[in-house]
């Protein structure tokens, strides 16, 4: 191993190299792969006779990929993670964010800016959604949520603010919509795989979590296949 002494600090400086040479595989069998979430990993409990799964309502994923139902507090469930899949897959396919500037200068969430540009994309949601969210936002959590700042929450409403849509449907923060849709957003394709990636994404990208693919029928979508 080559050193030297650094003449003005006095330490040992040493040489070192990056060529590792090849691979080993010998050894690769010991390796056990690891499968990572999006935030704060969280189970789904099974509740009724029939046992279906239950609805999470706490706040999961990280702010540019959170579900639409989070934020609204319709409850949530295995579906989120297909959302997530969708932005994820836009962001590494096409080397841009999805959603930009969701975040003030000094760095609070800003989750009237995420669904104006949802809207944006995805058109206004549907009036069964936001049914769910008045019903369901306001139900207090056990137990309640603390912040780095020690600022309490109980519920949905407190956490992500709101409501940000009035009685009729209306979005209440308009002024925030960019003129901006998912075709226009696919400059870099040609326009026979662009019509296979925009079909693809918006199987992940909806509104109702139930009208979002499986893992299962995506990967039997021409996208990924053809």
């Amino acid at each position: 191993m080559q050193c030297k002494t650094d003449p003005e600090t006095g330490r040992v400086v040493y040489r070192c190299h990056n060529n590792f040479g090849p691979l080993d595989p010998s050894g690769l069998g010991n390796i056990y792969p690891q499968i990572t979430d999006f935030g704060a990993a969280t189970s789904l409990g099974t509740g009724g006779d029939d046992g279906a799964v239950q609805l999470g309502t706490r706040p999961i994923q990280p702010d540019y990929y959170r579900a639409p139902e989070v934020i609204l507090g319709c409850g949530w469930s295995y579906s989120a993670d297909i959302w997530n899949l969708g932005v994820m897959m836009w962001n590494i396919l096409e080397g841009t964010e999805l959603f930009t500037q969701l975040q003030d200068a000094e760095g609070t969430y800003l989750p009237e800016a995420y669904l104006a540009q949802m809207i944006a994309l995805l058109g206004p949601p549907p009036k069964k959604l936001l049914v769910m969210s008045e019903s369901m936002a306001q139900v207090e959590w056990s137990p309640d949520i603390t912040d780095e700042r020690g600022k309490i929450f109980k519920n949905n409403r407190e956490y992500f603010g709101g409501p940000f849509f009035d009685e009729e449907g209306k979005f209440l923060d308009n002024e925030l919509i960019p003129a901006r849709n998912l075709e226009d957003a696919l400059p870099s394709r040609e326009a026979s795989d662009k019509e296979a990636f925009l079909s693809f994404i918006n199987q992940m990208l909806t509104w109702l979590p139930e009208e979002r693919k499986t893992a299962r029928e995506l990967m039997e979508h021409p996208f990924l296949n053809d």
